[in-house]
């Protein structure tokens, strides 16, 4: 399977986006090779401010453009835009709903050698319970730059989340992308396994695994985090009667606590939910890395198989949503 860098396609994006919009504005943090905004101050050298390494700063500027009109991207490393900016991007940007478009880089364990201070593995939780956000975690180097152009449009504060290593292209030009929507990438009867970032290659992959062994899984691509796509999620719930949630982040407070909630409110199915394990993590190999993590397929395989126990029938009634 063909690996590609998720930041490459964030970087294209950019690239579009200047080049069809005049009011897009990238602001970087000085790390513009690694978040590949330096594409875009080479070519359009007069969209393009290095703010310097001061997160809260590049925020409270992006602000200030927004207000005046402007479309700015603010790009850095994940775990510090969202840690040392939250109180700007949730008093300044969110409060006010200005038209800040935040690109945390490098995020989740597979960032690899970088180590535990620079793996972004909390921030989905810390930008999801702020109002107004929208908060997407597209699963490779196409929906990527499909995310990226589609938060231009929506004019609202909006945080995407991407890696730094080559991973899985699991989707294809055609494969559909609608922001608040979920993809289905396989189904199956047996198990819905919902999904997003690199842990969509894991889940197909495991879906494959566990096809050998006779069970039939869906797989199921949840991008954006919020808002939410409740029915969708809830209808592939209701369909299987059986949930597993993968992640590359905390089980604390991101995609596993989401829908958990969704579930426990609208569709009652037993869930099993794979992700970091209320820990930091360490410099080392990406591939290796999510394996010691438990976050790789055989995990997933596992958790399949736990839920599976606890499987249930589910009665019309206690799927509250219309599907």
């Amino acid at each position: 399977m063909k690996r590609v860098p998720m930041r490459d396609g964030y970087g294209n994006a950019l690239l579009e986006l200047c080049h069809t919009h005049k009011d897009v504005i990238i602001l970087d943090a000085d790390v513009a090779t690694s978040t590949r905004t330096d594409w875009v101050r080479r070519k359009y050298p007069e969209q393009y401010v290095n703010i310097g390494v001061a997160e809260q700063d590049l925020v409270g500027t992006a602000a200030g453009m927004a207000a005046a009109g402007l479309t700015p991207f603010v790009s850095t490393y994940g775990v510090f835009l969202t840690g040392r900016a939250w109180e700007q991007i949730r008093n300044t940007v969110c409060y006010n709903r200005l038209n800040v478009k935040l690109g945390g880089a490098h995020a989740g364990i597979s960032v690899g050698p970088d180590g535990g201070t620079h793996q972004a593995l909390e921030d989905i939780a810390l930008m999801r319970t702020i109002p107004n956000m929208t908060v997407v975690v597209p699963c490779d180097y196409k929906e990527t730059y499909k995310a990226t152009l589609a938060l231009y449009d929506i004019k609202e504060p909006s945080y995407i989340r991407f890696g730094r290593n080559p991973a899985p292209v699991v989707t294809t030009d055609d494969t559909p992308f609608v922001l608040g929507k979920i993809s289905v990438m396989r189904r199956g009867k047996d198990v819905t396994i919902f999904a997003n970032g690199v842990m969509v290659a894991q889940s197909l992959a495991a879906a494959m695994q566990l096809a050998a062994r006779g069970i039939s899984a869906s797989v199921i691509n949840v991008h954006t985090v919020k808002p939410l796509d409740v029915e969708g999620i809830c209808q592939y719930a209701a369909a299987t009667g059986a949930v597993v949630i993968c992640e590359e982040h905390q089980r604390i407070g991101g995609l596993g606590s989401a829908i958990c909630e969704t579930l426990s409110q609208h569709c009652c199915v037993p869930a099993e939910c794979v992700g970091i394990e209320d820990c930091f993590g360490e410099s080392g190999d990406p591939d290796e890395l999510l394996t010691a993590y438990h976050l790789g397929t055989d995990t997933i395989c596992q958790a399949v198989e736990k839920v599976l126990t606890r499987k249930i029938t589910l009665p019309e009634c206690l799927c509250k949503v219309s599907i």
